[in-house]
């Protein structure tokens, strides 16, 4: 997302149907992990930063299954926490009450680790509102909070963080709890397991899209993104993180066909399923779609491909590259150029996966493969959703968007 703001979705081989042991690690008592090792995937000249993330798991009796994702508690930059206290006009040892924790704690520890900074919501401006002192803000918001300007209020909230909103209405002044009292809870992220146990069972790797971008005219980072990529120190810096259960699984049955469509960080998993597929080999062929910008900058993972390829783990790869020419080419419009194998594929049994964005990708993909199914095995688009649902039902079409 992974992310991944956020998703989660059988193989399971049945040396893994169960978890080999039971840890008292979880999401409320998660472990305090290690980055043993960062690499950025993505060459030269790249517009996109993804990032190789190698997760120690040593000592905490965690155990996964290829298909699982991690779960990481990330902390908000310190740059950002200042900005916020400064608003306030506080030190930051000021004690404050955050929702289901026993003890008070320090506004600084709450806005470090326990609150999400973005997200604003119309209620925090009727709190503004209700501080200010100055006219003319007090005017801007309560135009703000007219019913009929509701569409553009809620665009102009999307477009902000706490900190722009106490910038801007500088009069309002609020103490550390009130800001607090309409605050969101930080949440963990999620991330697809880009590794199989049967290859590292005491490490877990994550394919992250670090996020940076700018709204407002103000730079942003993405908190769980920057948070792996520039503030921890490897082999230092405690991450807590847990293990998710999923229901994406390659199945058990290895003389089954598996298709797989991973655009860019989607990848993930599918890194995971042909580990999997390496291990514990079988007469089932493999087929993966993989799309991003550029080949020379953002093949992701393209020597583990070209090796598993070589070997015969994987029967076939077609890649996706939408900016290598003038018109972008998608892993949806690859599919369609073998429609004629996939529906041979599908119709003799095969599973198929798809991961990644699900704002467009996935219903892109969704969409191709109805078209694909229609045409090729003769079907109305009435009985080829039927098709479809009948693929789901059987545990057939799996996916893990987000």
């Amino acid at each position: 997302m992974a992310l991944a703001p956020t998703r989660l979705n059988l193989l399971n081989f049945n040396y893994m149907s169960e978890r080999l042991s039971t840890s008292v690690f979880t999401k409320d008592n998660p472990f305090p992990a290690h980055i043993s090792e960062a690499k950025l995937l993505n060459k030269s000249g790249s517009a996109k930063e993804t990032r190789h993330f190698v997760v120690d798991l040593n000592g905490s009796d965690l155990t996964y299954r290829s298909g699982d994702s991690l779960g990481v508690y990330p902390s908000n930059r310190d740059e950002e926490v200042a900005e916020l206290l400064a608003c306030l006009g506080v030190r930051g040892d000021e004690l404050v009450t955050v929702p289901k924790l026993i003890s008070s704690i320090t506004i600084r520890d709450a806005l470090t680790s326990k609150l999400a900074l973005a997200g604003p919501t119309l209620k925090f401006l009727n709190v503004l509102a209700s501080k200010v002192t100055d006219s003319k803000e007090k005017a801007e918001l309560e135009a703000l909070l007219l019913e009929s300007a509701k569409p553009h209020t809620l665009a102009y909230l999307e477009e902000r963080e706490f900190v722009d909103l106490l910038l801007s209405f500088p009069s309002a002044k609020l103490t550390p709890q009130d800001l607090v009292d309409n605050m969101r809870k930080l949440m963990p992220r999620l991330y697809s397991i880009a590794s199989s146990p049967l290859k590292t069972p005491t490490q877990i790797h994550l394919t992250v899209a670090v996020v940076r971008y700018t709204t407002n005219q103000r730079k942003r980072y993405g908190v769980c993104s920057t948070f792996l990529a520039d503030r921890v120190i490897l082999n230092d810096t405690a991450i807590p993180v847990f293990v998710t259960d999923s229901h994406f699984k390659l199945p058990e049955d290895r003389s089954k066909d598996v298709i797989m469509v991973g655009p860019g960080t989607g990848i993930a998993p599918f890194r995971a399923f042909t580990q999997e597929l390496a291990a514990k080999p079988g007469p089932g062929r493999a087929w993966l779609f993989f799309g991003d910008q550029h080949s020379k900058t953002d093949f992701l993972y393209e020597e583990e491909w070209a090796h598993f390829l070589s070997s015969g783990i994987l029967t076939r790869l077609d890649t996706a590259f939408s900016r290598d020419q003038e018109k972008k080419v998608y892993v949806q419009d690859k599919m369609r150029e073998s429609s004629k194998e996939l529906w041979n594929w599908l119709n003799k049994g095969a599973y198929f996966y798809v991961c990644g964005d699900a704002k467009k990708m996935a219903k892109d993909v969704d969409q191709a493969l109805h078209e694909i199914i229609a045409k090729e095995g003769s079907l109305s688009p009435e009985e080829a959703i039927l098709f479809v649902k009948q693929l789901k039902k059987d545990r057939r079409y799996q996916r893990d968007v987000y």
